[in-house]
C-alpha cells in the first residue's frame, strides 16, 4: 500500500495551514515529521482523514493511486489507514472492548473473539496496562498516559497498512515513552505497517530507527533526510529551518 499526499493545501476557516505539502509513504517504511508548534503537523494528520474542520482547497490524498477525498473517514480506515489521536476523545458508556471488537469486525468479520481477547491482554501486558481497563468506557477516566497506550493497543490489534501517529510521546514520562516506542517498533515490523510519526521532540526517536525524517515549518516540508536531521534539531533547534522557510516564501 502507498499513501501519497500531493501538493496539499488545507485551510482552517479562512487561514491556510498546509501550503503545498507533498509526501509519499510506503507500507513498511517509517517516516518522521518534526517541527515547531503551529507548523501544521496535526492539521496534516486530520486532513488526511477528512476532519470536517479542515478544508482541502487543492491537491490530493491518494491510496494506491486512487483519491480518497470523496470517502468518509470510516471508509478511509477500511482501506487500511489508521490515525492515533494526539488527544483521544473519552466516550462514557462505550466499553473499550466493544469499541475495539466492532472496529476489528468491520473489516475482519471472521475474527475470533477469544483470539481478540488474548491479543488485547498480551498487548496490554506489554504496555504495562492493567487488564481491568478493557472493562472501562473508552478512554473515560484514563490518564494521559493510559490514553496514549490505549491508542497504541488499538494500532497493534487493528494492524492497519499505514498509520499516522500524532505525538504518541506527548504526556508520557521517560519510562512510558520507551515502552510505547518499543510497541510501535514491534507492531510495525511484525505487521509491515507504514508509519508516519509526528513529534516535536527527539526523545521517542532515540528508541526508533526511522528511514526518513522531514522538518515541517509553516505548513510545508522544508527539508527531508535521514536521522542526521534529528541530531541537528537536538543541537540547534528549529531556528535554521524557520529561517529557510521564510526565505522560500
Amino acid at each position: 500500500m502507498i499513501l501519497e499526499i500531493n501538493d496539499l493545501h488545507v485551510n482552517a476557516g479562512d487561514k491556510e495551514i498546509i501550503s503545498g505539502l507533498s509526501l509519499t509513504i510506503k507500507q513498511g517504511e517509517m517516516h518522521v515529521i518534526m517541527g515547531p508548534n503551529g507548523s501544521g503537523k496535526s492539521t496534516l494528520a486530520k486532513a488526511v482523514f477528512g476532519h470536517p474542520g479542515y478544508k482541502i482547497t487543492s491537491g490530493d490524498v491518494l491510496v494506491d493511486g486512487k483519491s480518497v477525498l470523496g470517502l468518509k473517514t470510516d471508509e478511509r480506515a477500511k482501506l487500511g489507514l489508521f490515525l492515533q489521536f494526539q488527544d483521544p476523545v473519552s466516550i462514557d458508556g462505550v466499553k473499550f472492548l466493544s469499541f475495539l471488537n466492532a472496529a476489528k469486525r468491520s473489516y475482519s468479520p471472521e475474527m475470533n473473539i477469544k483470539g481478540l481477547m488474548q491479543e488485547i491482554k498480551n498487548t496490554a501486558s506489554e504496555l504495562g496496562m492493567d487488564e481491568e481497563f478493557i472493562k472501562r468506557s473508552l478512554n473515560y477516566g484514563f490518564s494521559g498516559g493510559e490514553k496514549k497506550k490505549s491508542e497504541i493497543l488499538q494500532l497493534a490489534v487493528l494492524k492497519p497498512k499505514i498509520a499516522i501517529l500524532d505525538e504518541p510521546d506527548s504526556g508520557l514520562d521517560v519510562d512510558a515513552i520507551k515502552v510505547v516506542a518499543g510497541s510501535i517498533n514491534k507492531v510495525s515490523k511484525q505487521s509491515n505497517i507504514g508509519i508516519l510519526l509526528i513529534t516535536h521532540y527527539s526523545r521517542i526517536l532515540s528508541h526508533m530507527e526511522p528511514q526518513f525524517v522531514h522538518i515541517m515549518v509553516d505548513g510545508r516540508i522544508v527539508e527531508s533526510g535521514g536521522t542526521g536531521l534529528i541530531k541537528t534539531v537536538e543541537s540547534v533547534g528549529y531556528d535554521s529551518f524557520v529561517e529557510k522557510a521564510q526565505r522560500v516564501k
